[in-house]
């Protein structure tokens, strides 16, 4: 069958998907907007409130794989409406349960679990195999970008909801957003019959017939796929730190809260171009090489920042020099996977390496609130975040990579 007969049938689950992801990211993204208003009204300080957040990055990580599951064996159509149920759940509760473990229930479990059915690994591996091998770097850079779309839209609309009624009507407003991903769940519903295998290992994957626990049993003896979980783990630090305490940064500056929100929108902003550019380098390019200067701009770009005014066209720069990184590091990582393992358990194997994200995210969000109660400032969590961005760099540069369009031979 031709590419021109398969685009009707693979661009509608693109666009459901892209869709889903603008929601559940931009809400994901936006809540650090929250910290600074929730210890004002309820008293909590920053490392508690930051302690509930860091937990829902684990958990958003920690969900992704045991939805991929569910969703590689059943189908991801019952996975996405599950989760944008706990997710709306979760952020109606949040606000009749302000204290430490009323958050931590709330917005760390609760909403997040449900964000994460709806996140990269299912998405991403729902469309993988209805879409040929040569555009599946460019169209998980599309659904990226819907993302970092929502965070450009949300971060405006969250910090605007804060000023004119509070955070907890901000809460409400997104819960209400959150109902609109339960009918996109409905082209998504279905995943592609299993096909023979070919070689394991290749491009497309072979890997079809082979069961989800031999296939757990391949990756976990591949040193590649622990280098991307690696290199991934320090990109959920940058991520997860940024997303909760670039407001609190920005604000110990002395400038408004719309410089925060205005900030967070441009790193949505610039990743929806960065995601774009890096499915189209997916397809032309070593994937590694692109994930290891996508970390090394990271050191340079955060020292550039510690030497600059802490003036708001400083944070807008950094915000867009970020963006354009941000997590465009999704498309080649999941392109990776895909070209190690093929298509077949994808949601479960990106999943795994989410997790990993997510476990440093946790680290990020929770030992940056340690560090701001301890010395006052950040200073010491950027100096750990450049260590950790170059060594992710090193880390990605021994990945094991077919050449791109080497198709193994049918077996």
């Amino acid at each position: 069958m031709t590419h021109t007969a398969h685009a009707p049938r693979y661009w509608p689950l693109v666009l459901a998907a892209t869709a889903t992801l603008l929601v559940t990211m931009g809400i994901r993204q936006s809540l650090g907007l929250l910290v600074a208003p929730l210890g004002r009204d309820t008293g909590l300080g920053i490392a508690e409130i930051s302690f509930a957040l860091a937990v829902g990055q684990l958990m958003w990580g920690a969900s992704q794989p045991l939805f991929g599951i569910v969703a590689d064996q059943h189908g991801p159509g019952r996975v996405l409406v599950a989760g944008s149920l706990l997710l709306v759940v979760g952020l109606l509760l949040a606000p009749a349960l302000p204290s430490g473990w009323g958050l931590l229930l709330t917005l760390g479990v609760m909403a997040s679990a449900g964000a994460g059915a709806g996140s990269f690994s299912i998405l991403i591996g729902a469309t993988a195999q209805h879409i040929p091998a040569r555009k599946r770097s460019m169209t998980a850079g599309m659904i990226n970008a819907g993302g970092s779309l929502g965070q450009f839209l949300f971060a405006p609309f969250v910090q605007a909801v804060i000023a004119a009624a509070g955070w907890a009507a901000a809460l409400w407003a997104l819960a209400a957003t959150a109902l609109a991903t339960l009918p996109l769940a409905w082209p998504l519903r279905r995943r592609k019959a299993a096909t023979p295998a070919t070689t394991p290992g290749t491009d497309g994957g072979a890997v079809a017939a082979l069961g989800l626990r031999e296939q757990l049993r391949i990756a976990a003896r591949d040193h590649s796929y622990w280098y991307l979980h690696l290199g991934f783990f320090t990109c959920g630090v940058h991520v997860a730190f940024l997303v909760t305490h670039l407001p609190t940064e920005i604000a110990m500056c002395g400038l408004s809260a719309n410089v925060s929100a205005l900030s967070l929108a441009l790193i949505g902003l610039f990743n929806i171009g960065g995601s774009l550019v890096a499915g189209w380098l997916g397809q032309h390019y070593r994937m590694k090489y692109i994930l290891a200067a996508m970390y090394a701009s990271r050191t340079l770009l955060i020292a550039v920042y510690l030497l600059s005014p802490p003036t708001p066209m400083t944070f807008f720069l950094f915000s867009a020099g970020l963006g354009l990184t941000w997590l465009a590091t999704v498309p080649p990582t999941a392109g990776l996977i895909t070209k190690l393992f093929g298509p077949r358990y994808l949601g479960t194997l990106f999943g795994l390496t989410l997790l990993s994200h997510q476990i440093g995210g946790f680290f990020g969000a929770w030992v940056g609130g340690l560090v701001m109660e301890r010395f006052g400032d950040y200073t010491w969590m950027w100096y750990a975040d450049m260590a950790l961005a170059l060594g992710a760099a090193i880390i990605n540069l021994p990945i094991r990579e077919r050449p791109l369009g080497l198709e193994a031979a049918p077996a």
